[in-house]
């Protein structure tokens, strides 16, 4: 397993989320995100004024992976459930336990908060290979689908 640092993000990490965002969604969803659009919802994210957090991992200085987690809140359990979002590694330094490390990292944060009640994420139907890696820490499909509309703006 690689020695990386977790750390929150800073706006020092902008253009690099940037980048892995636009990278992620080609790669998942073969979708091109306009680069201005895209950078302006990591600046958001980054001040923490939306209710979400990006945490990346580097490796010698340089960032290889990150996940952002928003916040849901769950009148059902009178708790959190945090999202995992944007979970991308650098394809250098896949399948070296950087992931796991991210994983690692936030489920402890979510652990020592007695708010939390538990983790999500979402993954492609047909992305086996991520839905495998997140069985291994410990996820698993509870039986709903996400579903969406999208505004038009």
């Amino acid at each position: 397993m690689l020695d990386i640092q977790i750390e929150q993000a800073t706006l020092n990490d902008c253009e690099m989320i940037t980048e892995f965002n636009i990278q992620l969604a080609q790669e998942t969803e073969a979708k091109s995100l306009d680069r201005e659009l895209v950078r302006t919802g990591v600046v958001e994210s980054l001040g923490d004024t939306r209710g979400c957090c990006y945490y990346v991992a580097r490796y010698q200085e340089r960032v290889i992976g990150q996940v952002m987690f928003t916040r849901e809140w769950s009148d059902w359990r009178n708790g959190e459930f945090w999202w995992f979002q944007s979970v991308f590694v650098d394809p250098a330094f896949r399948r070296q336990g950087v992931f796991q490390q991210l994983s690692a990292h936030i489920q402890s944060l979510a652990q020592s908060n007695p708010d939390v009640v538990g983790l999500r994420l979402y993954v492609e139907q047909e992305n086996e290979r991520a839905q495998s890696t997140y069985r291994q820490i410990g996820f698993d499909f509870p039986g709903y689908q996400v579903m969406e509309k999208m505004l038009e703006r």
